[in-house]
């Protein structure tokens, strides 16, 4: 994802990077005012059926990651959210409107009408009372918004990257395809892990001043499988993408580097990744959701797990060609490359041999990792490989923008489309093994994956290139690895 998931996103400024010892949030005391903004007094203006609804829903926070539960209906799910994560969403919607106009020179109403034409008449009536609900919610807790700008933020992914491009060439604008360098993950099972189960790991890579991605979110839906993700404040989906269902589905995946397609027409990859994620109790159901109606927005390789058959797939999701792999004994890796010659040859500008690329670097150290730990995988190992920083360019240890722990800060010869010194790269790391999944849990870290941590005031007196970022670039602690469950309570 070019700098990172997303440009656009700035770091959430209190929760995202503040106590590494946990604290607890009880329900509707929010006393926070995380964006400046005056915090409702406990429940206040709330009526009987809203307190109702958040009786049933509660926030706390640990180790830099808030955690959220809600459950009902998608209104009342909605609202939960809305109301618990208002200076959460606050922060990250005022961000993202400085970013956009930034990175664009085009202005956030604007993108806003865009995408209620693009984006509203095809969401499902499911997603998009959810989506009503929490507006709903954020206004009871103080913060005006409406439907249209939660659409645009949701989609923002795929607004920002794969339409954007194309409407900024009608506009005049020159257009360019974007190589993104983030993200790893793998998948593996049977004779690759110690215990013969399945075991996913995934970390996101990212630009530091958008380093939002820090939720927890537990979805315990009226209909359909729970879920339990990592997410953002706001959104719907989960974005990075990790999860979890009660079908014993797991997912994670990668960023097809260099993708050209997206049809206006399709429907959103935010509203088919969470149908998928919620409606699916096979493997082969999930991809059935995301193929139908497919936009090219957001592609990614998708790796998938189910811990009650132990098989796992790579899903390749272009716009014009698509490949699915199953297997019960082995691996796949995603970085970024796509592995489908039809996927690669057509539909992405990337050179798979070209080491110096961040994406075919790890590539290269994931397929000699996963040999070498070939019968030895479980998470424990996991984690330690998601902390890499082997150079396959350079032959050696060194942290940088071509490891799988990325530190694009520490980078003075990058390739592709970051910079030199880059203030980017892996800002979390999670692992799932079959046992954690069968009881809905899974690890998590916040910050780089190998715990280093990152002093914005430090980089931007070096690095004075990058001062447009000085309201928004946030220090990122060392935070250890945590397990999250599905309903843990603060």
């Amino acid at each position: 994802m070019m700098r990172g998931m997303i440009f656009l996103l700035a770091a959430f400024a209190a929760s995202a990077s503040g106590a590494t010892a946990a604290r607890a949030q009880p329900l509707n005391l929010r006393a926070t005012a995380a964006a400046g903004q005056a915090s409702p007094q406990a429940g206040a203006g709330l009526d009987a059926v809203q307190r109702n609804w958040l009786g049933r829903a509660w926030r706390h926070e640990k180790h830099g990651w808030v955690y959220l539960h809600v459950e009902g209906e998608p209104r009342e799910r909605g609202f939960q959210h809305g109301y618990l994560l208002a200076p959460e969403i606050r922060s990250a919607l005022e961000s993202v409107k400085r970013s956009w106009n930034y990175e664009s020179g085009m202005d956030w109403p604007w993108l806003v009408e865009k995408a209620k034409a693009l984006f509203v008449p095809r969401i499902d009536p499911e997603n998009l009372a959810e989506i009503d609900g929490m507006v709903e919610g954020l206004a009871k807790a103080g913060f005006g918004t409406s439907r249209e700008e939660m659409v645009a933020f949701n989609g923002i992914i795929e607004l920002a990257y794969y339409w954007w491009p194309k409407e900024k060439e009608k506009l005049g604008g020159a257009a360019k395809t974007v190589v993104r360098q983030s993200c790893s993950a793998f998948i593996a099972t049977g004779s690759m892990t110690a215990d013969r189960g399945i075991v996913l790991a995934h970390n996101t890579m990212g630009g530091y001043e958008s380093a939002y991605c820090n939720v927890i979110l537990d979805v315990q839906p009226a209909r359909g499988h729970r879920i339990l993700m990592q997410g953002c404040p706001g959104w719907i989906h989960s974005g990075t993408d990790f999860f979890i269902t009660d079908a014993g589905l797991v997912g994670a995946e990668t960023t097809l580097g260099g993708f050209k397609g997206f049809d206006e027409k399709g429907i959103p990859e935010f509203v088919r990744m969470r149908r998928a994620t919620q409606d699916a109790s096979t493997i082969d159901q999930w991809c059935a959701v995301m193929k139908q109606g497919n936009n090219g927005g957001y592609a990614n390789a998708w790796l998938l797990g189910d811990v009650r058959t132990g098989e796992i797939a790579r899903l390749e999701l272009g716009l014009k060609h698509v490949a699915l792999e199953k297997k019960k004994d082995g691996c796949f890796a995603g970085s970024n490359v796509a592995e489908d010659l039809k996927v690669l040859r057509f539909e992405a500008e990337i050179k798979e041999t070209d080491v110096r690329l961040s994406s075919v670097a790890r590539r290269v150290r994931w397929k000699d990792l996963l040999r070498k730990h070939a019968g030895k995988i479980d998470s424990e190992l996991a984690k330690v490989l998601e902390a890499d920083h082997y150079d396959p360019y350079f032959g050696q240890e060194r942290p940088g923008g071509r490891t799988l722990c990325q530190h694009s800060e520490l980078e003075s010869q990058a390739f592709g489309s970051d910079p030199p010194f880059a203030p980017s790269g892996t800002v979390d790391a999670k692992v799932v093994d079959a046992k954690m999944a069968r009881r809905m849990a899974f690890a998590a870290r916040w910050g780089a994956a190998c715990g280093m941590a990152f002093d914005a005031e430090k980089f931007l007196a070096a690095h004075p290139q990058f001062d447009w970022m000085q309201a928004i670039l946030k220090s990122r602690p060392a935070h250890p690895w945590t397990e999250f469950r599905a309903g843990e309570k603060p």
